[in-house]
């Protein structure tokens, strides 16, 4: 009995201790950042087609990034789309274990779309060269997008504040979840089944 008690409680101290290191353990305020920082012409355009959203909540910052293949995408590229975006690092093992799901939900037919963001440089990242050095080795990626937040820009202003962390984004451009903590595939579709 004092072995499995002793076994249990390392359990959770390693548990504990990777979730603090990769930031999953911080409190996410979503909205307020990305209100703040919308400039008052996106705002009062933002405010004339609420009456359009159909889904409750704040609409996502519009965004423009380079992808590993040096090819800009932008959020507003999808429009009418329901979009997933995982925020992640590669130094995090919560992120790094969770690569295998992302490249298998990636690959898969959904009713929306998947793309993940770095951000070369900022909060101990590789830079943008090493980056795709590093990932071109990683084993069970050929099917993930990959978008690089150059400067953190976007993920500051989101709310983003760890990784892993979820975004959760509707048809009408809406972000209606960001959610800090790895999602397992079944997680994500399930948040989607709800969202228009």
């Amino acid at each position: 009995m004092r072995k499995k008690n002793l076994l249990t409680g390392a359990v959770s101290v390693f548990l504990l201790i990777s979730l603090t290191a990769c930031g999953a353990g911080t409190v996410v305020k979503t909205g307020s950042a990305a209100s703040q920082s919308m400039g008052a012409e996106e705002s009062e355009m933002r405010k004339e087609s609420t009456s359009e959203m159909m889904n409750p909540k704040t609409p996502a910052p519009d965004f423009e990034m380079m992808d590993l293949d040096g090819n800009t995408v932008k959020l507003s590229d999808f429009n009418g789309e329901k979009v997933y975006l995982k925020y992640w690092a590669s130094w995090c093992p919560i992120c790094l274990g969770g690569l295998e799901d992302i490249n298998t939900l990636s690959a898969e037919e959904n009713d929306f779309r998947v793309l993940t963001i770095v951000a070369p440089g900022q909060k101990g990242e590789k830079n943008t060269e090493d980056f795709k050095k590093w990932f071109s080795g990683v084993e069970n990626t050929e099917h993930i997008t990959v978008l690089f937040d150059t400067d953190g820009a976007y993920g500051t202003q989101t709310g983003v504040r760890g990784y892993p962390t979820s975004e959760y984004i509707g048809s009408d451009g809406v972000m209606i979840r960001l959610v800090p903590g790895h999602a397992d595939n079944e997680t994500i579709k399930t948040v989607f089944e709800s969202v228009k």
